[in-house]
């Protein structure tokens, strides 16, 4: 028995497309994918701390093992929550967001981010509601602790990232795979929404996965 959960991505949602098709998919093999509303209805005060807290309360009770299956930043959450939780005992990364602050921030600029410190709200386009939302400065604060250099628990990884990523760069995903060994990377013709390949996400997932 596995326990399987979905992290949709940022300013995304359980309805995004990524989040549907999987679900969609794993319903076909009668399996249950859990895909938690990561915006826990406050999007304002969201910080990775919260996602990783709202996340691990999902897990079984008792030592079933858990397969997360995260998207962009659900995909760096996801990652964190396997260093820091040892019932997860596999990770599908799609398009994760490693150095996510590193790449965010300059697209923002920097007369922006130092407002966004100034007046502690900033107005983020959130996919999911289809409007601007405001986010709280403590998400930038928050996420800063979240490095990678910290995650070197062996947790069997999947990596999917498109060479045409234009959200977070597919280096990222390579210089987290080159020194762990535990971390199979699939680079593929795709930009950052993978939707183009999910087909062939799907049936490496279906084997990594070890399904019947």
């Amino acid at each position: 028995m596995n326990d399987y959960i979905y992290l949709h991505g940022f300013a995304s949602s359980p309805k995004s497309a990524k989040a549907q098709d999987m679900s969609d998919r794993f319903a076909e093999i009668d399996i249950k994918l859990k895909i938690p509303d990561l915006n826990a209805g406050d999007f304002s005060q969201l910080t990775i701390t919260r996602q990783i807290t709202q996340v691990a309360a999902q897990f079984p009770d008792d030592s079933t093992p858990v397969t997360l299956i995260g998207s962009s930043l659900g995909g760096l959450t996801s990652a964190h929550l396997a260093q820091q939780y040892s019932q997860v005992q596999r990770l599908v990364l799609l398009a994760p967001a490693f150095g996510f602050l590193s790449h965010w921030l300059p697209q923002l600029g920097n007369p922006e981010v130092q407002r966004w410190e100034q007046e502690q709200y900033l107005m983020i386009h959130h996919y999911g509601e289809g409007r601007s939302l405001p986010l709280s400065y403590n998400f930038v604060i928050d996420a800063a602790q979240y490095k990678e250099t910290i995650l070197h628990r062996p947790v069997p990884t999947l990596i999917f990232h498109g060479q045409q990523d234009e959200v977070i760069p597919i280096t990222a995903s390579r210089e987290f795979a080159r020194s762990r060994p535990w971390v199979e990377l699939i680079e593929l013709d795709s930009d950052h929404a993978l939707g183009n390949v999910m087909a062939k996400i799907w049936a490496a997932i279906y084997q990594f996965c070890q399904f019947p």
